[in-house]
């Protein structure tokens, strides 16, 4: 079997009641709210790309702290879409947060002067962009006595897609319990523009990359695998079958989920 017009969401039973999402979005303001309090901080840095898990958070944060304590920064790179970008600094505009851009090719240049090989490879190239950023983050958030709030939604980080070290190197996710396709739910109710909404997911760490494209499967998909296989009790074999995909799929995730689980974790010790 393969992908069909069955709505994976709906099957996994993951999407939401209008009020369960009213009481997510009051549950992720508090905790916002309470990770600043609690680290004596002055409100919040936020890395925002023109994406849906930015776009969500940003709203959220402002939601949860107030326009003026939120600070965005719009990092883009070479890779960078230039419509992208736009939307990013649109998304802080229309929240009225302060933002500011910074360009980051000077410094990845500098790495790969330091180091020329590593250009050779995309991935590796991609990653020293995204922890770049994570730099750039801490060096405002400790300057101005901020936490760094951080993007990743739970599908992204049960597959480990996302840089350790990178953009997983944050104080903490507020929607990080939440799956992509929960999180476009709350985007929606929170008045996010449809069109961010549906934007094509992409970390944009080289020329042409799509995170589906990465994954080999659409993001609904993905939740309701992780949803009924990884996170629920069904059989891969179940799951193929309420879902109406390969099974190959749903082994796929699970070989994501435990490859990994090094990402999810503190550095080991003997």
């Amino acid at each position: 079997m393969t992908e069909t017009s069955v709505d994976p969401p709906t099957e996994a039973g993951i999407v939401m009641e209008e009020e369960e999402v009213e009481q997510k979005v009051e549950r992720v303001t508090s905790f916002i709210e309470d990770t600043v309090e609690n680290a004596g901080a002055d409100g919040a840095v936020l890395g925002i790309s023109g994406g849906i898990d930015s776009t969500t958070t940003a709203y959220l944060a402002v939601e949860a702290l107030g326009a003026d304590s939120l600070h965005g920064l719009v990092m883009p790179s070479e890779v960078n879409t230039e419509e992208n970008m736009s939307d990013a600094e649109r998304v802080a505009q229309d929240l009225g947060i302060e933002y500011d851009v910074l360009e980051i090719d000077p410094i990845f240049e500098a790495f790969t002067d330091t180091y020329p090989e590593g250009t050779n490879d995309e991935l590796a190239a991609g990653n020293v962009r995204v922890r770049i950023r994570a730099v750039l983050n801490y060096y405002v958030a400790n300057y101005e006595n901020r936490v760094v709030l951080g993007t990743g939604n739970r599908s992204e980080a049960l597959v480990g897609y996302f840089t350790k070290y990178g953009d997983g190197a944050v104080d903490c996710h507020p929607i990080g319990n939440l799956y992509k396709c929960q999180v476009r739910q709350l985007a929606r109710h929170l008045g996010v523009p449809e069109d961010l909404v549906m934007q094509t997911p992409s970390a944009e760490m080289w020329d042409g990359q799509t995170d589906e494209g990465e994954l080999g499967m659409t993001y609904d998909t993905l939740d309701a695998i992780l949803a009924l296989h990884i996170d629920g009790e069904l059989s891969i074999a179940e799951t193929a079958e309420r879902v109406n995909i390969d099974q190959g799929l749903v082994e796929r995730v699970g070989d994501l989920v435990v490859e990994s689980e090094h990402k999810r974790r503190m550095p080991p010790t003997p």
